[in-house]
């Protein structure tokens, strides 16, 4: 199958790329077909950005090659006027600008909301160092509670004794009558 795309050339950092047809079994930067002109990212105002041979490039198209995405928007760009570009691409760099903000935005946010879960979470150790006081003074009281415990169960077993004395009484007084 044939393809009309990009083919990279230029320095490391300073790209430039020719338009050509190949066969899309050939690598990239392999052999070609035919270059219908060429793309320069990183033209200078007064050096030439896009050229584009488009009577070669309805040709190849009308015979079934298939260009790619990036060279259809280059052949967009290269019918616009410069005005209709400087818009395009003042369109990006707000667009660019805005998701920026929002990623600003959505940091603040996190931050607050990170920092609202620290600040109970800061205050929490703040009263748990004197409760850590409390716990060493309760420990005797936990052991003394312990000990009431059996005393409370005497207590317990001793209103039984209580009432079988009061039944005693009762009943002594049930004699005496």
């Amino acid at each position: 199958m044939v393809v009309i795309r990009l083919s990279r050339a230029g320095a490391k950092k300073r790209p430039f790329y020719h338009i050509c047809v190949s066969d899309r079994r050939n690598k990239r930067d392999g052999s070609f077909i035919e270059k219908l002109g060429f793309y320069n990212p990183i033209a200078k105002e007064t050096e030439e950005k896009i050229k584009f041979d488009k009577e070669r490039y309805d040709y190849w198209v009308s015979v079934g090659a298939q260009p790619s995405d990036t060279v259809m928007m280059l052949l967009k760009r290269s019918q616009m006027t410069d005005e209709e570009i400087a818009k395009l691409e003042q369109k990006k760099i707000d667009a660019k600008q805005k998701r920026k903000e929002q990623e600003i935005l959505k940091k603040q946010e996190e931050a607050k909301a990170a920092e609202a879960e620290e600040a109970p979470a800061e205050e929490a150790p703040a009263e748990e160092a004197p409760a850590e006081e409390a716990p060493a003074e309760e420990a005797p009281a936990e052991e003394a509670p312990a000990e009431e415990a059996p005393a409370e169960e005497a207590p317990a077993e001793e209103a039984p004794a209580e009432e079988a004395p009061a039944e005693e009484t009762e009943s002594e007084e049930k004699k005496d009558q």
